[in-house]
C-alpha cells in the first residue's frame, strides 16, 4: 500500500461498488455492506500502490480511473503485464495464498479504490459460489494470457536464433564486398534444425524481414543488404535493452 496514499473518508462511504465486475452478481445490499466494510483512497497518476515483493494481503477495487500491473526485465526496464481499468480487482493473489505482491501496482490515472481486507475478500469468496467461479475465471484468463506471452517469447527467441544462424553462415561477395550472401540457402528444414525451431518459424522469420529491404532472396542464394540491421535485431543495442 502507498504510504502517501490519500484518504477520502468522508466521500469514500458514499461511493458504490456496483460497478465492480467481480462482484456484479452480489445483491445491491451486500455489495453496499462490502462498500462499509473498505477503506477507500485515492492514488494521483504515476503513484505506488504497491510494490513487488512488498507484504501485504488487501485486495483492490477500482471504483475510478485505472491502474498499470507492472515489473521489471532483467535489464531493468519496466514491463506492463495489464492494466485495470474501472471495476477491475487487484491484488487478490496476496489475499488468497498469503506470500508477497508478484507485481507492482502504479495508478496511470488519478484513481479512486476500495481496499478490502484479506480475511473479509476470503470469506466471501467461500460463502459465495458466483463471485468464486467470477475469480476462477478471470484467474483462468490469466494463465490463458501468460501461456500466450510465453509462446510469443520462445517465438522471438527462435527467431533471432534465424537470424543468427544466417550470419552464420554469410559470406562475402567476391564481387561486392559490402554485400553478404548465404549460397546456397539451405533448406528451411536444415536451418530449422540448427536453430533449435521449426520449418514453420523460419520460413516466418525470412517473411519478415523481406518488405524491410534487410535481404533478399534469388533462388538459392539469400542476399544480406543490411548486415548492421540484421546484427541489431539480434543483439539490440544497450540502449534499446535499457529502454532508454
Amino acid at each position: 500500500m502507498s504510504d502517501d496514499a490519500i484518504s477520502d473518508d468522508g466521500a469514500a462511504r458514499r461511493r458504490s461498488l456496483d460497478n465492480v465486475d467481480l462482484l456484479g452478481t452480489l445483491a445491491p445490499a451486500d455489495r453496499a455492506d462490502l462498500g462499509d466494510r473498505c477503506i477507500w483512497r485515492r492514488y494521483r497518476m504515476g503513484e505506488r500502490v504497491f510494490e513487488r515483493g512488498s507484504v501485504g494481503e488487501e485486495v483492490f477495487f477500482v471504483v475510478e480511473g485505472a491502474l498499470n500491473v507492472v515489473s521489471f526485465s532483467p535489464v531493468g526496464q519496466e514491463v506492463t503485464f495489464a492494466t485495470a481499468p474501472a471495476g477491475a480487482t487487484v491484488g487478490e493473489f496476496a489475499a488468497i495464498d498469503g506470500l508477497p505482491r508478484s507485481a507492482s501496482v502504479v495508478a496511470i490515472e488519478d484513481s479512486l479504490v476500495a481496499v478490502l481486507d484479506a480475511p473479509s475478500f476470503v470469506a466471501l469468496i467461500k460463502a459465495d459460489g458466483m463471485v468464486a467461479f467470477e475469480l476462477l475465471c478471470r484467474l483462468s484468463a490469466m494463465v490463458r494470457r501468460g501461456d500466450e506471452r510465453v509462446v510469443e517469447i520462445g517465438n522471438r527467441q527462435a527467431t533471432s536464433r534465424v537470424y543468427g544462424e544466417l550470419l552464420r553462415l554469410a559470406q562475402t561477395d567476391q564481387t561486392a564486398p559490402d554485400l553478404w550472401v548465404v549460397k546456397p540457402l539451405p533448406p528451411l528444414r536444415d536451418l530449422a534444425g540448427t536453430a533449435g525451431t521449426t520449418r514453420e518459424i523460419v520460413s516466418g522469420a525470412l517473411r519478415q524481414l523481406y518488405p524491410s529491404g534487410i535481404i533478399r532472396r534469388k533462388c538459392d542464394t539469400l542476399y544480406i543488404l543490411d548486415r548492421a540491421a540484421l546484427e541489431d535485431i539480434v543483439s539490440p543495442p544497450d540502449s534499446e535493452r535499457a529502454g532508454g
